[in-house]
């Protein structure tokens, strides 16, 4: 029961920071550029908060590559999120995610069964049937801000493939992205506005969402099978879908539940089969 508690907890923490996001955005609360840094920083200082209770240096872990993809998740999630609902930015941020890591693993030689290949065709169909134009098609910029987040997020998850120490490793590299941040923050310094309100949900997608979201999955990911873990995260996008239907008045449209069921339902039939190498 523990166990699924846990799972529960770090799901509903990963769909929060599409909703605090959008909430932070939506509202001229902050702008992307301030919320992407705080997130990163407040993120970075609880993470090595923890790693200090367990005795563990966070700089010792993770590497400049890493920070660096994480950096550019965090910056293009925000600037996505300036338009884009929460529901849909986190179904394309999955869908984008999953065809990267199973597109690096194509590109180091492993190979799909039949059943994959269909899942993959019937996910991009469903990524390409959302984004086509019309009424409620999201926008396009925005659209393509998320896809870039999730080709961010898939080539940090690879690195992070490589981490003895996960929960160190995701500190080490949430430290080492703040510089990127701050740099961003430096660039855009026409554009600040933060209100206290942008701020509070900056710290808490960043300290909370983020920060001990991460603690509590890696803590519980040793648990799960490769299977089971890799399944749960399906619940992601429907999560941030029906918080933002629930919480920020968004619609739920027929386009997004049937493109939702495509994408979703192609990922399972990819991740719930092992990839066999050649």
């Amino acid at each position: 029961m523990r166990v699924v508690l846990l799972t529960l907890l770090s799901m509903l923490a990963f769909a929060a920071n599409s909703l605090l996001c959008r909430l932070a955005l939506k509202s001229g609360s902050i702008d992307p550029a301030s919320f992407a840094a705080i997130r990163l920083a407040s993120g970075a200082a609880m993470l090595v908060l923890v790693m200090r209770v367990r005795r563990v240096s966070p700089v010792a872990h993770g590497s400049w590559a890493a920070a660096f993809w994480l950096f550019a998740y965090a910056a293009t999630f925000s600037l996505a999120y300036v338009r884009l609902p929460a529901g849909v930015g986190a179904l394309l941020l999955f869908g984008a995610v999953q065809a990267t890591m199973v597109g690096a693993g194509l590109w180091r030689g492993e190979r799909l069964s039949q059943r994959q290949w269909l899942g993959l065709v019937l996910a991009m169909g469903g990524l390409v049937a959302l984004l086509l134009p019309g009424l409620s098609a999201p926008p396009l910029g925005s659209a393509a801000l998320m896809l870039a987040a999730g080709v961010g997020w898939g080539a940090y998850s690879l690195h992070g493939k490589k981490a003895i120490n996960a929960g160190a490793a995701t500190a080490g590299n949430f430290v080492r992205a703040v510089p990127f941040a701050a740099l961003l923050v430096a660039v855009c310094a026409t554009q600040w506005s933060v209100s206290m309100l942008g701020l509070a949900y900056a710290l808490c997608s960043g300290a909370i969402t983020s920060g001990l979201g991460y603690i509590v999955w890696y803590t519980v990911l040793p648990r799960l099978r490769s299977s089971s873990a890799a399944t749960v995260q399906l619940s992601v996008p429907l999560l941030a879908a029906l918080g933002g239907t629930l919480l920020l008045g968004e619609d739920w449209t027929q386009r997004l539940g049937w493109t939702g069921l495509a994408i979703l339902g192609g990922i399972a039939l990819v991740v719930m089969a092992p990839r066999r190498s050649v």
